[in-house]
């Protein structure tokens, strides 16, 4: 489980943001307004999810691309909804990644097994949990996102995220999803994400380096099920782990098909102030 990608291959998706090219129905991709100033409600969700880690030397341009993603929203008519998922195994290599956590590596060893996939390996990014994205090859990126976009979605809304008056280390709120007219039962997710991280690293591939990261998640929770032809709704309590101001933290929630398959739909919302 090591780099297999090095981090030049990162370079073609970065033109997405600097160079347009066609989608589906002949537009461009284009810049957006960064998601800072987008309601959990906007587009269609496409949830992005990329398995990192400080201590792999060819993380961070891919860290650095998720932030760009995140931030300018390249894809008409879509939502990118991204996460920074930090897996443990480059732990034992000199750096222990402080946001490492071996729930995230198993979800990216889940998703290897269900895809069909060699190897986990970081930089990796699974769109929609159906696509690895594959970033040596600039058209295979446009048609993963293509593909994301014209996939119906179930709409997925978070309620007001509410810091406990009690406890500020709990945030409370309500999670709705649409009834699932598929055949397969879904899994339904709550995700503690932080904006933004910032690491001096000490040792390991990238030592003597300054890294940051957005969306870095803290913990993903199985807050319930979808079942066929049901809507699910459900208040929820999410605690935050010591030190971790709720200012600075974003909740995702996303809708999938059990056994690490498709995502059917996301959302995002921020605590209220």
């Amino acid at each position: 489980m090591r780099c297999s990608m090095c981090g030049v291959l990162f370079c073609s998706l970065l033109l997405l943001q600097t160079a347009p090219a066609a989608d589906s129905r002949g537009q461009e991709i284009e810049n957006k307004a960064p998601v800072a100033a987008r309601s959990d409600a906007d587009g269609h969700s496409i949830l992005v999810e990329l398995f990192t880690s400080e201590g792999c030397s060819s993380c961070p341009p891919a860290d650095a691309l998720l932030e760009k993603l995140d931030a300018t929203q390249p894809v008409p008519d879509a939502h990118l909804i991204v996460l920074s998922e930090h897996v443990d195994y480059w732990d034992h290599d000199g750096w222990k990644d402080p946001n490492s956590s071996a729930a995230l590596t198993e979800r990216q060893s889940a998703y290897v097994s269900a895809l069909g996939l060699k190897t986990p390996y970081t930089p990796q990014i699974i769109v929609d949990g159906t696509a690895e994205m594959r970033l040596d090859n600039r058209e295979q990126e446009i048609k993963v996102f293509q593909e994301a976009v014209a996939s119906p979605k179930i709409p997925v809304r978070i309620g007001d995220v509410i810091v406990d008056a009690g406890n500020p280390a709990v945030l409370q709120t309500r999670i709705e999803a649409d009834g699932n007219s598929d055949k397969r039962n879904a899994d339904v997710y709550a995700a503690v994400v932080l904006d933004r991280v910032e690491s001096q690293v000490l040792h390991g591939e990238n030592g003597g380096r300054h890294l940051t990261h957005v969306a870095v998640v803290q913990q993903i929770t199985k807050i319930g099920k979808l079942k066929k032809g049901q809507a699910f709704a459900e208040a929820v309590q999410l605690k935050l782990k010591p030190g971790t101001d709720p200012k600075k933290v974003r909740i995702v929630a996303f809708v999938q098909e059990s056994g690490a398959g498709r995502i059917l739909g996301a959302a995002l919302r921020r605590p209220a102030s």
